[in-house]
């Protein structure tokens, strides 16, 4: 777990982080959504109109190497503009002493592409190679979250541009100068949406279509830092008993939900007090809408469809005596989930297996329920994986919205009579929510949905407390 600066600057054009990025997942008390389908009606306390407001940033440890930081990041922003995941890249790409810097930097300039870029273009006579293009980001973005040390910046910068390509130091040299001379001037025609929100246009599109009331809060949410929020395990300890544990620790923390802890501060994993003994998981407090709502019973047969990294198994279990099958199609995933009941001192059949082909793992014995998180766009969850953003393509809404269609179907046959399935995703598109959902309700009459009391349409839009989510829970009769 590592912090990030942001841009301490308006949102809209200049996004605003609030927290520093942990790799885990509120508003204060029940996680009801916003007026109105679960959005914000009119203008938002941290909307396109919100006024500079003075963020903490995270400063670089003094001992790290800024040169080499801003390589790796630019490095790592290259890699996902060919196509891998953020996560993925830095798994294996950082620098020995340099995790915090790195992340820093990456996930910071993966917020705030959009204006970037657009800067980049300003300060350009002509296209430069990829690999420069993404260091000359990251350097941007060091500049606007930073500017206090300009200075410093721009000389490690163009130590970096000459690691990677001799020839161009002078050109970043004055491309970085530039920008500081010009920033305001810079800033005034970047006004394309895509600069102002830091997102793709057809993403823009889509928000604003599917949620016009507030789409700007939307966006604006996806740039936010993530909270990091705890999953207390009632069979362990209450919520109460866990608060009080951390305020022994010196650690605050306000209550979120049934069982959620929002932290005022991220920590490392490893300073979680009783984190390593299964009394608390971290878990994003929209996600912990999920085991609730699916009303698990003692003696119930439960398949966890899609389960790793098991989060949502394991709450399923700290809720309810019931036999339990997590069932994911990766092996590696598929281990992480063992990991997780292990810590939690928890039981379950760990399956490795297609829920598109059940034929190669059920035993043939319907499910009393089933939670499909289904896979998705994630564009709820950008404000934990900015590289979301850059990596989706428009075309992978309906794509995906087919899976999700094919997943239902097959699902719907592993359930018993009177039985409830519970849909979940992570995005923010109806295309695969409520859409995909009246599709489905459509071809099978024997299927009925369900209120879900805490989200009238079933949506949970994402704000500075939690991501996006959207569920919907099916009886079947």
């Amino acid at each position: 777990m590592s912090p990030e600066g942001d841009i301490p600057v308006k949102q809209g054009r200049d996004l605003l982080g609030v927290s520093p990025h942990t790799a885990t997942d509120s508003k204060s008390g029940s996680l009801s959504p916003h007026p109105g389908v679960g959005c914000t009606v009119g203008p938002s306390p941290l909307g396109i109109a919100a006024k500079k407001l003075a963020m903490p940033i995270i400063p670089l440890s003094r001992s790290a190497n800024l040169e080499l930081a801003l390589f790796a990041a630019g490095d790592a922003i290259a890699q996902v503009r060919a196509g891998r995941s953020l996560s993925d890249v830095l798994s294996v790409q950082e620098p020995a002493g340099l995790r915090a810097a790195v992340q820093d930097l990456a996930y910071g300039t993966l917020r705030n592409l959009g204006l970037l870029d657009a800067l980049l273009a300003e300060l350009l006579r002509k296209p430069v190679k990829p690999a420069l293009h993404a260091l000359l980001v990251c350097a941007l973005y060091q500049l606007r979250a930073r500017p206090h040390t300009a200075h410093t910046t721009v000389d490690q910068a163009v130590r970096a541009v000459s690691r990677l390509e001799p020839a161009a130091k002078g050109l970043a040299n004055a491309v970085l100068r530039n920008y500081l001379r010009e920033t305001e001037a810079l800033l005034a025609r970047c006004n394309a949406e895509p600069a102002q929100y830091s997102y793709p246009q057809w993403w823009i599109d889509g928000v604003r279509k599917a949620w016009p009331q507030c789409w700007e809060s939307v966006l604006n949410a996806g740039n936010l830092h993530p909270p990091m929020t705890l999953r207390v395990n009632r069979r362990r300890l209450t919520r109460e008993q866990y608060l009080a544990k951390l305020g022994e620790h010196g650690i605050a923390g306000q209550s979120v939900g049934m069982n959620a802890i929002l932290l005022e501060r991220p920590l490392p994993i490893e300073a979680i007090p009783g984190f390593n003994a299964g009394e608390v998981s971290v878990q994003d407090a929209g996600a912990q809408l999920a085991a609730p709502f699916l009303d698990a019973g003692p003696g119930m047969r439960v398949l966890d469809a899609c389960a790793a990294p098991g989060g949502k198994t394991g709450h399923i279990l700290e809720l309810a005596d019931c036999t339990l099958t997590a069932l994911d199609n990766d092996p590696a995933r598929a281990a992480r989930i063992r990991d997780n009941l292990t810590r939690l001192g928890l039981d379950a059949r760990v399956v490795c297996g297609d829920c598109l082909s059940p034929a190669a793992w059920s035993d043939g014995k319907p499910y009393d329920r089933i939670l499909l998180d289904a896979p998705c766009t994630a564009s709820g969850v950008v404000k934990r994986h900015p590289d979301i953003k850059w990596l989706r393509r428009e075309s992978d809404i309906a794509r995906l919205a087919a899976i999700q269609g094919r997943m239902l179907d097959a699902m719907w046959q592993q359930l018993a009579p009177d039985g409830k399935l519970l849909y979940a995703t992570c995005s923010v598109f109806p295309d695969e929510n409520a859409q995909a959902i009246a599709s489905f309700l459509a071809r099978n009459s024997a299927a009925c949905q369900l209120p879900l009391a805490e989200l009238d349409c079933g949506q949970l839009l994402p704000d500075a407390q939690h991501d996006g989510f959207f569920y919907a829970l099916l009886e079947k009769h």
